[in-house]
């Protein structure tokens, strides 16, 4: 009996195992990106690498932005050796720190002519559960505030760069984990969860939120955002919480679900692909998805808007000015 059992369950997984596989979808757009700049925060490990790594091979000036020096001139060599592409530029950035953030936005505005593509990859996993001395949760500020900061602050740019039949490019890089996030946005900015893994997946939730306000205030303006879900990808963010169970963790997710190559093709297919120019949409698995219901509650994705302007010391006119420019 329990031989039958094992069995059983063995079969089970190795179906489960092909069936994710078949269905891990790969972008196939060819589009060379020629002439355009993309910036990939994150980009030098993980999945940030592998898409900064892929516009690099289509031709585009690639910047990569992370706060580790030795990280950084290792991805831009890594990315420059396997794409050819001689032009790759490391930079640096904290998202733990607003004003790493606004003097990284600053160089950017003063350096560069145009910004075709942002990916908002950077992130942490669940380290910890405290405070920076910006006065927000660590994990919600790295994967969520910093880059609502940075995106905005990078509009005048993305704006002067996008035209209507080619606009420039928000990718927010999500997580299926967004489904369990809390609906309870006045309860985010805090410390002392009993999951670490809400906060985490609060910050999924928020760039979801972020993005379709900001695609609303947007319209017509020649820039879309749209948010790419990866998948359980099996990269060292899930060692973050504990380095035995991230080490389980990724082997499962290696046998069951997706590589980092294969957890790289949505937010790829989002930066070439014609259905990247939507506006304020979900995709996963290389296709436009419906993401979880609290995602289009319009009380909520107010709600955090007005909180994140508040937090990242931003106010209305602030705003439009950005957007106008």
């Amino acid at each position: 009996m329990f031989e039958l059992i094992l069995i059983s369950v063995l079969l089970a997984l190795m179906s489960l195992s092909v069936y994710q596989k078949i269905n891990n979808a790969v972008c196939k757009s060819k589009r060379r990106l020629d002439g355009k700049t993309v910036l990939v925060t994150g980009g030098t490990s993980g999945l940030g690498l592998i898409i900064a790594q892929d516009f690099a091979t289509r031709g585009a000036r690639v910047i990569v932005a992370c706060p580790f020096e030795e990280e950084g001139l290792n991805g831009r060599k890594e990315i420059i050796e396997k794409s050819g592409n001689q032009n790759v530029v490391y930079k640096y950035v904290d998202f733990s720190s607003l004003n790493t953030v606004r003097e990284f936005a600053k160089d950017i505005l003063n350096t560069e002519t145009r910004l075709d593509i942002l990916v908002n990859n950077a992130g942490v996993g669940i380290p910890g559960d405290f405070m920076t001395k910006d006065g927000m949760n660590f994990i919600l500020q790295v994967n969520y505030y910093a880059h609502f900061l940075l995106t905005i602050l990078l509009l005048p740019l993305l704006r002067r760069t996008g035209t209507a039949n080619d606009p420039a490019r928000i990718i927010n890089m999500s997580s299926i984990t967004h489904r369990i996030a809390s609906s309870n946005v006045d309860n985010y900015n805090r410390a002392g969860y009993w999951m670490k893994l809400r906060i985490y997946a609060n910050s999924k939730l928020c760039l979801i939120l972020f993005a379709r306000e900001l695609a609303r205030r947007l319209a017509g303006k020649h820039v879309v955002v749209n948010c790419a879900d990866p998948g359980f990808a099996a990269t060292r963010i899930y060692r973050s919480g504990h380095e035995l169970l991230g080490f389980i963790a990724i082997g499962l997710i290696l046998l069951f679900a997706k590589t980092p190559f294969e957890g790289a093709q949505t937010a790829i297919y989002l930066g070439v692909d014609d259905a990247g120019t939507v506006n304020g949409e979900y995709f996963a698995n290389c296709k436009q998805i419906k993401a979880n219901s609290m995602a289009y509650n319009e009380k909520s994705v107010k709600k955090l808007w007005d909180q994140s302007m508040k937090l990242v010391q931003l106010n209305d006119n602030d705003l439009d000015d950005l957007i106008e420019a």
